[in-house]
């Protein structure tokens, strides 16, 4: 470390700067007005340094790490740090400029001191609608023109004023404005906030003594990070999965990880995954680092930032126009479904290297769920977004937690209550699956049925996930977990839909969907005898044996 830097200022330093961003997050999820963001948590805050470095990251979303650390630079890049002023901000969502699918909307905002720039804070935001050719913009497209509005950078907020023009514009292209719109305020406040919080820090220490403390902050993640990785055991780690399929076609879509440790960092080497594909399955390079930075962050000491030092050292090998680095106008509304499988065939590569860390695997999807229609109480058009819950992977030690949202999907359950109250929509059926763990020394956590009864009126509803095909998988003999349902009309005709896809319920129509749960840990045989009596008295399992799905994990 530099002899000038003091380490407890820059302990003091590092934490203000997290407090900064905590605070941005605390004020944009209090402003917020849909479901998707104040209660759910799907967003993410971000500050970042002259350089377009990441100092502070608050996260609420793993899938964000990636996200805002490719996508910020991008935009300021291409709009001009010179065209852009203190108290203005800039939105983007174009996933193929380095952005994410086009419902999570990116806002930048320059911070200046003096008439000097110090630095950048930007925010994150899943809105449940942008437009395209289905509510919740989270349909079945084939090319990203179909799935919503496409935002180059653009300037939304001039000197602390909102652009009435660009508000128009948007508001036009979506189901959802009062909603949306509250939701841009919500990202706007919170980064007048986070600027306000950074000039504040600036002048108490000033600007150089802040930047170069800043600086040495990256620095010293970096170090730490290194010294963490020399410690992992050093080789080559290699794990294979499969999507169901593109959405389109039925051809299974491989998503090959091969690890890298050694003393140069970690890579992970995704060039063995298959090409993009027709459907909506693809994720940008933004989306799969965003994976294999989370399994990195997994196997580090808690208290490491996450900064741009952390950062140098995840370093990701693709190839472009792959369904991991897809190309414009690839689809790629499901890409968050392709970010998760990478992580989770990541762990699955590691399992050997880590017997006693790594998990079985956990429900494998996001399960995005959107509906919307014609609020008969209200007349006006509304669209809901949300994701599912299912089965954590057992541990050496532990059975895996059942109805969690589990890895890169860390946003919270929508609560009936307050789905009921704002959507004209009943939940028929919200519970456990039993019987949907993976048998083993340890259980798998159990999957998620809810079920959605559209009592009143006719909607479209569109299911964007996976794990129908392939259920996820047992390790050191124990069973794969069950693999994920669709169902219109379960208690009567249970028609099956297919992993991706739209369709329309009439008035009085349910549709379930049930999660995967997670896969088992160890031989069965050796389960412990008052655990399983436990999972029998409280209706988790119906037998004390029961078999889970075909061993190899495939479902005919």
């Amino acid at each position: 470390m530099d002899s000038e830097i003091d380490p407890i200022r820059l302990e003091v330093v590092k934490n203000a700067l997290l407090a900064i961003t905590d605070e941005m997050s605390a004020a944009l999820q209090r402003s917020a007005y849909s479901t998707n963001i104040k209660t759910r948590g799907d967003f993410s805050c971000a500050m970042f340094d002259t350089d377009l470095r990441v100092v502070g990251q608050s996260f609420s979303q793993p899938t964000h790490l990636g996200s805002l650390v490719h996508s910020a630079p991008r935009l300021v890049a291409e709009y001009g740090a010179g065209n852009m002023r203190h108290g203005d901000g800039v939105l983007m969502n174009d996933a193929h400029r380095g952005a994410v699918h086009l419902n999570d909307i990116s806002l930048v905002s320059p911070v200046d001191v003096g008439g000097r720039r110090i630095g950048y804070v930007a925010n994150v935001a899943h809105h449940v609608d942008v437009g395209g050719s289905t509510p919740g913009s989270l349909g079945l497209n084939r090319e990203i023109f179909q799935e919503g509005l496409i935002l180059p950078p653009v300037q939304l907020v001039a000197g602390g004023v909102i652009d009435d023009d660009i508000i128009r514009l948007i508001a036009a292209n979506i189901r959802s404005p009062r909603e949306s719109l509250g939701d841009f305020r919500a990202q706007v406040a919170a980064n007048q906030l986070a600027s306000r919080r950074l000039v504040a820090l600036a002048e108490e220490m000033g600007t150089d003594e802040l930047g170069r403390y800043m600086s040495a902050l990256l620095n010293y993640t970096q170090r730490r990070v290194a010294r963490e990785i020399a410690e992992l055991p050093a080789g080559e780690y290699h794990a294979v999965d499969f999507l169901d399929d593109d959405g389109f076609g039925d051809t299974p879509v491989k998503i090959d990880v091969l690890v890298r440790i050694g003393d140069g960092g970690i890579e992970f080497d995704l060039t063995g995954c298959d090409a993009q594909g027709t459907g909506p399955m693809n994720a940008t390079a933004s989306m799969a680092y965003s994976g294999v930075a989370y399994v990195l962050k997994a196997l580090l000491d808690t208290d490491i930032p996450v900064n741009d030092g952390f950062y140098r050292m995840c370093k990701v090998r693709s190839t472009a126009g792959s369904v991991v680095n897809a190309s414009h106008p690839a689809a790629v509304a499901g890409g968050w479904e392709v970010c998760f499988r990478v992580a989770e065939t990541a762990f699955a590569a590691l399992a050997d290297a880590f017997p006693d860390r790594i998990p079985a695997a956990t429900k494998g999807i996001i399960c995005n769920v959107s509906f919307g229609g014609v609020d008969p109480r209200t007349g006006d058009y509304y669209a809901f977004y949300e994701t599912i819950a299912g089965g954590y992977g057992a541990h050496s030690h532990m059975d895996g937690m059942d109805g969690v949202q589990s890895h890169i999907h860390n946003t919270e359950n929508a609560p009936v209550e307050e789905i009921e109250l704002n959507y004209p929509v009943r939940i028929a059926q919200f519970s456990l699956i039993p019987d949907s763990g993976g048998g083993g020394e340890f259980r798998g956590g159990l999957g998620v049925r809810r079920d959605y009864w559209f009592v009143d009126h006719d909607a479209t509803f569109s299911v964007v996930s996976d794990r129908t095909k392939f259920a996820p998988a047992g390790v050191a003999g124990g069973q794969p977990g069950r693999p994920a349902h669709f169902v219109v009309d379960p208690d009567g005709v249970g028609r099956e839909l297919r992993s991706k896809a739209t369709i329309r319920v009439p008035a009085g129509g349910i549709v379930s969907v049930q999660t995967p749960g997670g896969g088992g840990y160890g031989d069965p045989a050796r389960r412990d005898g008052e655990a399983a009596l436990a999972d029998l008295r409280t209706g988790k399992v119906s037998t004390a044996d029961t078999v889970g799905p075909d061993t190899d994990g495939r479902i005919s």
